[in-house]
């Protein structure tokens, strides 16, 4: 049975939304609790009620396939198997062990919150307590109450919000302040008080493997025949978003100077992408940023290694062309930069474009 049409006035009002979810709140949970009782995915971290061991899953798993996630989480746990080894790492050890998964943000927030939770004793139970904890969001919030506390705390992500949409019809755009409000009282409202794990964890799977974005196994679904957006036939259509940030488009310009078995690296200081990572010597600055240096003379010999390698962020496409120089003297350097040994270079927490552009020196 269908709640809404498309063309009734009354459609995505919220007080027709919420009347048809009461009358449905036990019939789809119901359904999703047994849909993930068979099809749900089994990961370590359901595993387990320890709340660091779930904090570090979610963290690692925003912005982040679960397939790739999966190995980072293993390995953080195996170096630093509780929250006071790893709130006594130092943020370089954290972000050599989080290289590759891109958004360093997160492991500078990672490490922080860990000092955090060490300080208070231990994690907070509630979803106003976890929200004080650097990093952590109302999804990341509620999942580790649910997850570790059994807290009726309701998760809101991509695929709940693609779920709630399409079976009740709701074209509110996602992005926006009506839409946040509306489909995270509705998910509040869903949520089986007797067992808010499960079924946070159903939702979120259902959505990543059965209403999915494209192509959504709608013949096998098990809530087809209540669906209201397969009703109306615009599960293509849901759920609205208001539109894309624009991506802006950056050059950079790296060169390797490389010199009597030492490198010149610096680390990226605040207010830009990648803090805290190193880099080699940056071209792309004003010149004034590069007085009282060699580098432009250094640049006069270098090679080009590679020219124009794409590398996308989340708001941001980079364009990078890549030199190697090998003086036979050290230069002077912009300052910020040092040298180091080029064979302790892996022990350097570098962005996945830096390890891209090394590869190519012995490709």
């Amino acid at each position: 049975m269908c709640f809404f049409h498309p063309y009734d006035p009354l459609f995505c009002s919220k007080r027709r939304i919420f009347a048809a979810m009461k009358a449905e709140r036990t019939y789809f949970s119901r359904v999703l609790l047994e849909w993930f009782g068979t099809h749900g995915r089994d990961l370590p971290w359901r595993h387990t009620h320890d709340a660091y061991l779930i904090w570090l899953s979610e963290i690692i798993l925003q912005q982040t396939r679960v397939e790739q996630g999966r190995g980072y989480w293993e390995r953080f746990v195996r170096r630093w198997p509780t929250v006071e080894l790893l709130a006594s790492a130092t943020e370089d050890e954290v972000l050599r062990e989080w290289q590759g998964l891109g958004y360093y943000s997160r492991a500078r927030n990672l490490h922080a919150a860990a000092q955090q939770v060490v300080a208070a004793g231990g994690f907070p139970r509630s979803v106003e307590g976890l929200l004080r904890l650097r990093g952590v969001g109302a999804y990341t919030a509620a999942a580790i109450a649910s997850f570790a506390f059994g807290v009726p705390a309701a998760v809101v992500d991509g695929n709940v919000y693609r779920v709630l949409s399409r079976y009740f019809g709701i074209d509110v755009p996602i992005d926006s302040t009506q839409g946040h409000r509306l489909f995270a009282a509705l998910a509040g409202e869903m949520i089986p008080a007797d067992r808010p794990a499960d079924y946070n964890a159903a939702i979120m799977d259902f959505g990543a493997m059965q209403c999915t974005p494209t192509s959504p196994a709608c013949a096998e679904c098990p809530l087809a025949e209540s669906c209201a957006a397969r009703g109306a036939g615009r599960v293509a259509e849901l759920p609205v978003k208001q539109g894309r940030t624009r991506v802006q488009e950056r050059r950079l310009i790296y060169i390797y100077i490389r010199c009597k078995g030492e490198v010149a690296i610096r680390k990226r200081g605040a207010g830009d992408f990648w803090q805290g990572l190193w880099e080699p010597v940056l071209v792309e600055e004003p010149a004034a940023a590069q007085g009282g240096s060699d580098v432009a003379e250094v640049m006069k010999e270098a090679a080009v290694v590679a020219k124009d390698v794409v590398h996308v962020l989340s708001h941001r496409r980079l364009l990078c062309d890549f030199y190697l120089a090998e003086p036979k003297e050290k230069p002077a350097l912009p300052a910020g930069y040092t040298w180091v040994k080029e064979q302790a270079l892996d022990d350097y927490a570098k962005p996945r474009l830096i390890e891209r552009l090394l590869e190519r020196l012995t490709a």
